[in-house]
């Protein structure tokens, strides 16, 4: 689902009626959003890192803190209707409108760096059969995938119908290859190669270690949670939002748990994490021949393109509606023809381009813009969850006490806790690359104040202003001297 099927009021002035979104649509629309490259890189990732019993853990771990936050997201969406575009209004809400400009800023800003993983993968995935692309971080690859982002921009520019049409069809194809990679990979299970996966014994670290190493790539793939509350002002029944992100979430949790589980059966883990991406098609082609890793493959293009589609319309809408909550500057807030943001769009798909082009001077472009994806979507994230302690400490006065005020709070202190061991999971590495993204932002935030002549910061904003740029200064230092690498 896109913003196709939620007309909003032009910018000619205009108020046309909004569709309103069903409990079915905005449960699609959350498995549509996060079922797309993530899921097809984790065989290899999670061997890399981990054998059965961590990746066990890890899917535990990361399982029951997704599942906290999906229920965040439905806590909120029921307890402050009157919040639209889900994660960025939650901060402003609950933290002041540097922070909520900040957490806007950062979830865009993962949006765009997850749309090069796409292209990544999908030229790594070509590059099988045409070395000139290699794991999709040449220079040829490159050319070709910013020729498909400038060419998804003029198709979702001429108007988003067209976007949404195509969008529909994918989100249903997406899903066909990876049900057909577990059916068939249970078949040709091999219970000897799953036991000898079991421990892990490959790995020197701790198995503490060895699932921290993965938790990066469940934040990947589980990117989307929210999408039912970033097009919340559109739904049919508020309380639809909350429900649709906790029906997508157990269906895809579900699913991207046994990709990773049942590879181990296939293959030694140390072949998994030798694979090239999509390892998902190299597991299958161990198990049934060299049709199985070209059917995976296709359906990864079809998967990765829909979901591309999807996030850079669900980026652009983040831009757009904090543009009209005056968090961003006026330009942003303008569209054009039926419903399109443009500007917002173009600036979406300019960010990616920047981003793309780094990937060249990356040992491994296709992890670091993994990584950095999800280490950009953990600030939102911790803010909501954060915002969501504060309206659980303050219960509607319907129901001061009981069982319903203590739920919220433990999910909500949960989802908080396991967002901040996720930024510890991290790394400083990608902390530090994320202020250099985040310090240059504060520009935005500059002029959309000066648009309303209004104070630039207040004494709180400028304190944390000041942290985001000397954490930027930082960072250029570090990859300068080469401290930290790409």
């Amino acid at each position: 689902m896109t913003p196709a099927d939620t007309s909003t009021e032009a910018s000619s002035g205009g108020s046309p009626p909004t569709a309103k979104l069903t409990l079915l649509t905005l449960t699609a629309m959350v498995v549509g959003s996060m079922v797309g490259a993530g899921v097809f890189s984790l065989p290899r990732r999670f061997a890399q890192e981990t054998g059965v019993a961590g990746a066990l853990i890890a899917w535990a771990v990361a399982g029951l803190g997704m599942l906290m936050l999906a229920f965040v997201f439905q806590t909120l969406a029921v307890r402050r209707p009157d919040l639209d575009a889900g994660v960025y209004a939650y901060a402003k809400a609950g933290f002041g409108e540097y922070l909520g400009f900040f957490s806007a800023f950062g979830y865009w800003a993962s949006a765009c760096v997850g749309n090069v993983t796409y292209w990544v993968l999908i030229m790594s995935t070509i590059g099988a059969i045409a070395p000139a692309l290699g794991d999709g971080d040449t220079a040829l690859a490159i050319v070709l995938s910013s020729v498909g982002l400038w060419g998804f921009f003029l198709l979702i520019r001429r108007g988003v119908k067209e976007a949404a049409a195509i969008n529909r069809i994918v989100t249903v194809a997406k899903i066909v290859p990876i049900i057909v990679f577990i059916i068939l990979t249970l078949f040709y299970f091999d219970p000897s190669v799953f036991a000898d996966n079991f421990g892990g014994a490959d790995y020197a670290g701790s198995l503490f270690n060895q699932v921290r190493g993965t938790m990066l790539a469940t934040v990947f793939v589980f990117l989307g949670v929210e999408g039912a509350s970033v097009y919340s002002r559109h739904a049919k029944r508020r309380e639809d939002v909350g429900r649709a992100t906790v029906l997508g979430f157990l269906s895809v949790f579900a699913i991207f748990a046994s990709v990773t589980i049942v590879s181990y059966g296939i293959l030694p883990m140390s072949e998994i994490a030798e694979l090239r991406q999509p390892s998902m098609a190299g597991v299958l082609e161990a198990a049934v021949g060299t049709w199985g890793k070209a059917f995976v493959s296709v359906g990864l293009i079809i998967s990765v393109l829909g979901a591309y589609l999807a996030w850079t319309l669900m980026a652009a809408e983040v831009l757009f509606v904090a543009a009209k909550d005056k968090d961003m500057p006026r330009f942003l807030g303008r569209s054009i023809g039926d419903d399109v943001p443009a500007p917002a769009l173009l600036m979406t798909t300019s960010l990616s381009q920047i981003v793309l082009v780094v990937t060249a001077f990356s040992d491994d472009a296709f992890n670091f813009a993994l990584d950095l994806t999800s280490a950009l979507s953990l600030i939102p994230f911790l803010l909501a969850a954060a915002f969501a302690v504060k309206l659980a400490l303050r219960p509607r006065e319907e129901r001061s006490v009981g069982r319903g005020a203590r739920r919220e709070l433990v999910v909500a202190v949960i989802a908080t806790l396991y967002t901040a061991f996720l930024l510890y999971a991290a790394g400083l590495k990608f902390v530090l690359v994320s202020f250099i993204l985040y310090a240059p932002s504060t520009f935005l935030f500059v002029k959309a104040r000066r648009e309303q002549n209004r104070r630039l910061f207040s004494p709180a904003e400028a304190a944390l202003c000041a942290v985001s740029v000397v954490g930027a200064a930082i960072g250029l230092v570090a990859l300068a001297a080469g401290w930290i690498e790409l």
